[in-house]
């Protein structure tokens, strides 16, 4: 799937310098850092935010997640008056936006959504960013990225942690240590039949 007509007509029509960058089918921002070999921090994540206002668009780097409490106080500041701050299901991005569920771009502007930037992102000068395309993205420099969305920056992230309930692919850090211990002493078992 190429990048959607609407963001591409979009770019084409600001006039933004950016460069297509195809890979193969992925469905979160750590996939695609993975598939084409770059930094997390390089990679813009982005995640539409339901307030009791209206929808937001935020952006972040993918090595980082949402704080909400931090966003709410951002939006409160910039003189929203938000009392609820949450990430909606994903049906709401199907029925409201009419994508399909995980693809909606971090082009704010194309579905007129205000866009929210972590200040993160202004550490890298050049990142990829989500079209709405599974297997394209856009690499952009991030002065350009600016010029083009006029983000509201502020600091709304905080970094991923291991839980004791999951974050990892085995289940979590406690039981990634479990299963560590077992092996080890199974090896030792074997070492002590061998001598």
């Amino acid at each position: 799937m190429p990048v959607p007509k609407q963001i591409k007509n979009y770019l084409d029509k600001k006039g933004a310098k950016y460069a297509i960058v195809t890979h193969k089918k992925v469905y979160t921002a750590y996939d695609v850092a993975q598939t084409l070999k770059k930094k997390l921090d390089e990679i813009v994540k982005n995640l539409l935010v339901k307030t009791n206002k209206g929808f937001i668009l935020v952006l972040l780097p993918a090595s980082k997640r949402v704080d909400l409490n931090k966003l709410k106080k951002l939006l409160n500041a910039k003189g929203m008056g938000v009392k609820k701050v949450e990430i909606p299901k994903e049906g709401a991005m199907v029925r409201i936006f009419k994508v399909k569920p995980g693809a909606l771009g971090a082009f704010g502007s194309v579905h007129e959504l205000e866009v929210y930037m972590d200040k993160n992102l202004q550490k890298v000068k050049k990142a990829i960013f989500p079209t709405g395309s599974f297997t394209d993205s856009v690499e952009m420099a991030m002065k350009e990225f600016e010029k083009l969305e006029k983000p509201i920056v502020g600091m709304f992230s905080e970094a991923k942690k291991f839980s004791a309930r999951g974050g990892s692919a085995f289940g979590g850090k406690k039981k990634v240590v479990k299963v560590a211990k077992k092996i080890v002493k199974k090896i030792k078992k074997v070492i002590k039949k061998r001598k």
